[in-house]
């Protein structure tokens, strides 16, 4: 056995244990984590794992070449803890994608997602991405062989549409045509992807938000399940979309302030028992960070996406100093991420009484 069939072994053997709960692609995506680039790694994921047990998280995006000629097993790694969790790929390419869902499938991801809504120029250089949008009939070609590939959902991300596109008329197409092709779930960023003009980030904030639209699609197709993304920034505003909508994603304000991930449970899932503190959350990530420090992981690697935990609270910034600075140049020493939990436990009583 070598090549592809070598890693289908090799991870299958890993991980296939840990999906028995979620491989048969009943997900419940109420409430989930947005892929985010430079943030939603294998140590963040894990990290807002011991936040939320509830939340559906999403890798960066991979590009659907870069899993078939690179290293699939690194780009690919997670751990079992990590579920939900979900792949989302980059590329225009049916076989390709095709053949990078297949190994997204056999490394153990819950499902494969279709990236249609990132706007950056590089992506759009390499035809995927928002600019997708555009061409609804060879998303539905990408999807259809994705969903002839894998047995584990395929689900597409986009925006309510892109320049100056009528986003009641092309949108319904774009939808329409991708459902047609197989896709019944859809993740909608409710603003529209500027690709003259604006940078990424620029795209993040600057165009409108259209929840309304949103919601309209929801009604037009009740036989789709339709995600919600853009601006969210609280539990509360979730629970109004979730009125209208079948799921809500939360992106950058689920990152920078993590903790907001621990009412998530028990506020949108129902669940009882009481939410972790946040230094309890800091020593059980203590446990993984050794085991990864071990492994010859940076410290920093896994520092970097634990600072949004104490925002808005006594003393987070001692904490977050200790961390960062403390991280800087130390490849396998724990002892910044103890000084943390120390530093924390000095100021507990100011941050347990803010919880």
């Amino acid at each position: 056995m070598g090549g592809t069939d070598a890693l289908f072994g090799s991870v299958m053997s890993q991980t296939s244990h840990a999906r028995t709960r979620y491989g048969t692609g009943d997900l419940d995506r109420r409430f989930s984590v947005a892929p985010m680039m430079d943030c939603t790694d294998r140590h963040c994921r894990r990290f807002l794992r011991l936040i939320s047990g509830r939340a559906l998280l999403y890798s960066e995006m991979i590009t659907a070449n870069a899993l078939i000629h690179g290293d699939a097993q690194r780009f690919l790694a997670f751990d079992a803890a990590e579920h939900p969790v979900a792949l989302q790929l980059g590329g225009s390419e049916p076989g390709a994608l095709a053949q990078a869902a297949r190994l997204g499938e056999a490394a153990g991801y819950d499902e494969i997602n279709l990236n249609v809504g990132c706007p950056s120029d590089r992506v759009r250089s390499g035809r995927f991405g928002a600019c997708l949008m555009a061409e609804p009939e060879r998303v539905g070609d990408c999807v259809a062989a994705m969903i002839d590939a894998v047995g584990i959902p395929v689900t597409v991300k986009c925006r309510i549409g892109i320049d100056e596109q009528d986003i009641e008329y092309e949108l319904n197409r774009f939808i329409g045509t991708v459902a047609d092709a197989g896709c019944a779930i859809f993740i909608v960023h409710a603003r529209k992807a500027w690709l003259q003009g604006l940078s990424p980030k620029a795209n993040r904030s600057v165009p409108p938000l259209d929840y309304g639209r949103v919601y309209r699609l929801k009604e037009a197709r009740p036989d789709l399940e339709i995600v919600i993304n853009g601006g969210i920034e609280t539990l509360e505003q979730c629970e109004v979309h979730l009125r209208h909508v079948d799921g809500v994603m939360l992106g950058r304000a689920a990152y920078h302030d993590s903790y907001l991930l621990s009412g998530v449970d028990a506020q949108i899932y129902g669940d009882e028992g009481p939410r972790p503190s946040r230094a309890e959350i800091l020593e059980r990530f203590l446990d993984y960070a050794e085991a990864e420090l071990a492994k010859g992981e940076p410290l920093h690697h896994l520092t970097r996406h634990i600072l949004g935990l104490f925002k808005g609270q006594p003393g987070a910034r001692a904490v977050r100093r200790v961390l960062s600075d403390g991280a800087a140049g130390r490849l396998n020493d724990i002892a910044p991420l103890l000084h943390a939990i120390e530093a924390l436990g000095a100021d507990a009583s100011h941050i347990e009484a803010a919880e």
